[in-house]
C-alpha cells in the first residue's frame, strides 16, 4: 500500500528564481521524470544530499574543482599533442646536453689564495 503525503508547491512568477524552477519543469524530459513530482523528488534529493556531502567534507568542492581544472590541462595538453605536426620525439634533443667539468681542487685552492690577497 502506498503512502502518499500530498504538499502544495507554490511559485511567484515575479521572482526570478521561481520563474526559472517554472520553465525548467515546463521543458523536462517527460521520458525521464513522469511527472512534477517526480523532478522534484529527484531535483530536492540531489540538492539536500549535496549539503549533507558539504557539510561532512568542507574541502570536497574544493577537490572537486581542482580535479576538473586537472582534467581540462590532461585533456588539453593531449588534444595539442595529437594535433602536433612534429612528433614530439623529434623536437628533443637526441645528444645529451654537455655539463661543464667541475673545478679541480688546485683551481679552488688559487681562487680563494686570491681573494685572501686583498
Amino acid at each position: 500500500m502506498k503512502r502518499i503525503f500530498t504538499t502544495t508547491l507554490r511559485l511567484d512568477m515575479t521572482d526570478e528564481e521561481d520563474r526559472r524552477a517554472w520553465s525548467y519543469l515546463q521543458r523536462m524530459d517527460k521520458k525521464q521524470y513522469r511527472s512534477y513530482s517526480r523532478a522534484i523528488v529527484a531535483a530536492v534529493n540531489d540538492y539536500f544530499g549535496r549539503q549533507e556531502q558539504l557539510a561532512a567534507d568542507p574541502y570536497l568542492e574544493t577537490r572537486e574543482k581542482e580535479d576538473a581544472f586537472l582534467q581540462r590541462i590532461e585533456s588539453t595538453i593531449c588534444n595539442a599533442l595529437r594535433f602536433a605536426p612534429v612528433p614530439m620525439a623529434a623536437v628533443q634533443p637526441s645528444t645529451p646536453m654537455q655539463t661543464e667539468p667541475a673545478p679541480a681542487d688546485d683551481d679552488l685552492s688559487m681562487a680563494l689564495d686570491f681573494a685572501d690577497s686583498f
